[in-house]
């Protein structure tokens, strides 16, 4: 197998730090030689120390084939109503309708009643006889082509899911037709750049907590054998199900791959009120989650110096958030005896100065409504709110975290708990043998 070396990854000798969160790797004269082949791009044979990289996110592995081709995977297309597009495929194609009125004409499965996407994926799911299925709405254009980059990577016999990148439609930019207004036009170029379901370009393992925690079920390839393990998805989300999915998979031991060497496409919300349901909606999911998986929502993971740097700087005492930061990096370098003194520090500042926009994000999509509470009394509650604000520089996006936010608060108001308000907070990182986190966490 060939891998590529994540962006993240530096190398200091024998010591290799990389990966999401950041992880260090204190490496035996073999194991240098190993990460040199794998830097190089040469084929390298599995080992422990491959494994984790793998896991940490270190490394990807860049497959040249696998054992499937296109006609090894069923597309299942749950549709409420007719279908928008159905991809074309060599291999089997099943449109399941949910329950739609009148009846979905020419469909291969259909529910009685809408059951919501999860039971229209398992009900697809049922009747797939391949060892590979791919989940597609029908909002996603899908190119011939698009299962190329995803398939070798089930040569891993651990993977379990490979998801594509999801970008927004390019051409909902020119117009959504000739009658578009300007506030259709304005919308499809925000969700160019801002998609929540565009993971970005890098490829990337998939686990909570880390750069990329989830992928949509827009466009997603799976292990049916994984699947059928898992039980599929969760038929009482109706939000959510896909992140529920992967990271039952992840807890049971199957990786998730993201390839954003495969792109499609997806269809943008057509004016701002569908689009601001959207977001809501996406943010009702949180409380069920939180339950389902304890820690996994966390808004904020980061250590308590990052932390306190930031909100010094923010209640008026940038001196002393500075000597914080300053103090606390330098406190890592002895740390980390391994690293060069210079690029210790430097990981320990970059994590210190990351840390703010993680911050100002938790505010806008989680915290904002205590705070604006604290507000009418606090003075530093007011700096917090605008200094969050502020720091978003564009009033959609500004608009797109409070919509969120007004999800996770009917989310967590239905599931009956607040733990997607609940940080994740440690101290610098121990000497532990062959593993430690540089600070300031990583942002969902």
């Amino acid at each position: 197998m060939r891998y590529r070396l994540d962006a993240s990854v530096q190398r200091f000798g024998n010591v290799v730090v990389g990966g999401s969160p950041l992880k260090l790797f204190r490496l035996t004269d073999a194991g240098r030689a190993a990460v040199d082949r794998l830097a190089a791009g040469d084929d390298v044979r599995p080992s422990a120390l491959v494994e984790r990289l793998l896991d940490a996110g270190a490394i990807h592995p860049a497959p040249a084939a696998g054992p499937f081709t296109s006609v090894d995977v069923t597309i299942v297309v749950p549709t409420l109503g007719p279908p928008a597009r159905v991809p074309v495929h060599e291999g089997p194609v099943l449109v399941v309708d949910d329950g739609s009125q009148p009846p979905v004409e020419h469909a291969d499965v259909r529910l009685d009643v809408n059951a919501g996407p999860g039971a229209a994926r398992n009900a697809g799911l049922a009747r797939v006889a391949t060892p590979l299925v791919a989940f597609v709405d029908t909002d996603v254009d899908a190119p011939p082509g698009w299962l190329d980059a995803l398939l070798p990577h089930f040569a891993d016999a651990h993977v379990a899911l490979v998801a594509p990148r999801v970008a927004s439609a390019r051409e909902a930019a020119s117009g959504a037709g000739s009658d578009a207004g300007p506030g259709a036009l304005a919308l499809a170029r925000y969700e160019r750049e801002h998609s929540p379901l565009d993971l970005g370009p890098a490829a990337a393992r998939i686990r909570s907590g880390t750069r990329v925690s989830y992928v949509p079920a827009a466009a997603i390839v799976c292990r049916v054998a994984a699947l059928q393990e898992a039980g599929g998805f969760d038929a009482s989300l109706r939000v959510g199900e896909d992140v529920d999915l992967v990271w039952r998979l992840d807890a049971a031991g199957w990786r998730g791959r993201y390839e954003p060497a495969s792109l499609v496409h997806h269809a943008p919300r057509r004016d701002w009120r569908a689009w601001w349901r959207q977001r809501v909606g996406y943010g009702t999911s949180a409380g069920a989650l939180a339950v389902r998986h304890p820690g996994a929502l966390a808004p904020l993971r980061m250590s308590g110096w990052s932390l306190a740097a930031w909100l010094l700087g923010v209640l008026g005492h940038p001196i002393a958030g500075g000597a914080v930061g300053v103090g606390s990096a330098a406190a890592l370098v002895p740390k980390l005896p391994d690293v060069p003194p210079r690029a210790a520090f430097r990981l320990a500042a970059t994590g210190n100065a990351r840390a703010g926009e993680q911050i100002a994000s938790a505010v806008r999509r989680a915290w904002w409504p205590v705070l604006a509470v604290l507000a009418l009394r606090s003075r530093g509650a007011r700096r917090i709110l605008v200094a969050s604000a502020l720091a978003v520089g564009h009033p959609v996006r500004l608009a797109d975290d409070v919509a969120y936010s007004v999800g996770v608060w009917r989310g967590m108001w239905a599931a009956r708990t607040a733990a997607p308000l609940v940080p994740e907070i440690n101290s610098w990182p121990g000497r532990s043998p062959g593993d430690a986190r540089a600070p300031g966490g990583s942002a969902r």
